[in-house]
């Protein structure tokens, strides 16, 4: 982008931030129909993990329906609370997220908020790098997993990936998590 075009968006940026809280009117329906999108597609996962635990589908399925729910679910979360700017003088998202979270009625108790296991998922890479840095012995287990959460506190073994249904517990790398909404208060045990 040529710096005239830079500056452009910059003058744009900040007069829909001052004078429309971050949302033009006219394209208000955009914003709206990809936040219908981001949840229609985390509740239809959600709605396949709970399908696959009932039939006992293999870990990996379960475990991919649970991973894609929470991932359509932090999609939907960056538009009412985006990512904090670098750049300091850009206020539109903050803008933005502040006027959808009072259109939508949406609080910081909402489940929504939670970001840890959105991250842990969205780093799982770099996790990955940082976990098998430390001098570890024992049993190593890369697979999903579908089991109770209690497992992952057992000193001799490795939980890359597990899932408790019943008690709404995701784990990665040893970490829980808790990922039903009613429970995400405390997002990390």
């Amino acid at each position: 982008m040529a710096e005239s075009d830079e500056s452009v968006r910059k003058e744009r940026a900040a007069l829909i931030t001052q004078k429309y809280s971050g949302i033009c009117p006219v394209y208000e329906a955009f914003y709206i129909h990809s936040i219908l999108y981001a949840a229609e597609r985390s509740e239809a996962a959600f709605q396949r993990f709970d399908e696959a635990v009932a039939i006992s589908r293999s870990a990996s399925v379960i475990f991919a329906y649970i991973q894609d729910a929470l991932t359509h679910a932090g999609a939907l979360s960056r538009f009412f609370w985006p990512m904090k700017s670098k750049k300091k003088d850009d206020q539109l998202a903050a803008a933005r997220g502040d006027r959808l979270r009072d259109a939508f009625a949406l609080d910081e108790t909402s489940a929504l908020k939670c970001r840890k296991l959105r991250n842990a998922f969205e780093h799982f890479d770099e996790d990955l790098d940082h976990f098998l840095l430390e001098e570890r012995a024992g049993f190593f287990f890369p697979n999903p997993m579908v089991e109770d959460q209690a497992l992952a506190d057992e000193s001799i073994g490795h939980l890359f990936k597990l899932v408790d249904p019943k008690n709404g517990i995701c784990v990665l790398l040893g970490q829980k998590f808790e990922f039903r909404p009613s429970l995400c208060k405390n997002s990390v045990l």
